[in-house]
């Protein structure tokens, strides 16, 4: 397995994002448990803060399916030693229910949720986590955005106001996930919300999907009041076949 970039120096944040679609890949017959191996690929990833898209919290279909399938929820199943995992779900199913967490190994203060789902074939939501980062708070929000152009847009206004409602004009947020966004043209809003991705800088090109062979970036991290530094995406084999996603990791460097 390729390992990721070196751990950021000291005073700063690393988050990442992954998309780890429910734990299973394959389709019919050929489906195959990667939930074990991403627990071994994210603790490579050496991030403070984890965003994770499609996590199953459980499902009664994948559980008598697979033996190996984890007693836990998918959250925690997949923390780290020493991390807070919150979960939060935004779509119930016939066998279960799914939706966003994050992974953190500094102190959970507070955590929110809000439905911003555009349709009754998508449900989607933001889970918002405060955390303590040398001191000072650290918003974070979790978003896996729509399939359709239009909920997407919609969706972002949606998130500025819930920025605007919840997040105090000096404190640092984060907004990461799937985004689903072809073109990065998301963010224009990103960036008029003072959010700016560290996958814009000058760097090697960060595609994230499909896995095996990227064409698109999908998934971003944008920071207000942190510095980005830099981006990066673990590639290999391992990699390619743990989900439809590779992980993207940004470092930000936190404000004095």
């Amino acid at each position: 397995m390729n390992q990721p970039a070196a751990p950021a120096a000291a005073h700063s944040l690393r988050v990442a994002t992954y998309n780890i679609h429910k734990g299973v890949q394959g389709i019919g017959p050929a489906r195959r448990l990667e939930i074990h191996n991403l627990g071994h690929a994210i603790e490579q990833l050496d991030a403070d803060i984890i965003c994770l898209q499609e996590v199953r919290k459980m499902n009664r279909q994948a559980a008598a399916r697979f033996a190996r399938w984890p007693e836990l929820p998918q959250a925690d199943f997949l923390a780290p030693e020493g991390y807070t995992a919150v979960y939060e779900t935004n779509a119930v199913t016939r066998h279960g229910e799914h939706g966003n967490a994050l992974l953190t190994r500094w102190p959970v203060i507070r955590t929110g949720h809000q439905d911003i789902s555009d349709h009754r074939f998508e449900q989607r939501g933001l889970l918002h986590v405060v955390i303590e980062v040398e001191g000072q708070p650290v918003h974070a929000i979790v978003v896996h955005l729509g399939l359709i152009k239009g909920s997407r847009v919609r969706q972002i206004a949606r998130l500025r106001e819930f920025i605007d409602r919840e997040v105090p004009a000096g404190e640092a947020v984060v907004v990461a996930g799937d985004f689903n966004d072809w073109g990065a043209r998301m963010r224009y809003a990103m960036n008029a919300m003072g959010l700016r991705d560290a996958s814009d800088l000058r760097g090697p090109r960060t595609l994230t999907y499909p896995s095996r062979l990227p064409v698109a970036q999908l998934d971003f991290v944008y920071g207000r009041k942190l510095e980005p530094v830099s981006c990066s995406v673990p590639r290999g084999p391992i990699w390619a076949r743990m989900s439809d996603h590779l992980p993207l990791v940004a470092d930000f460097s936190l404000p004095n």
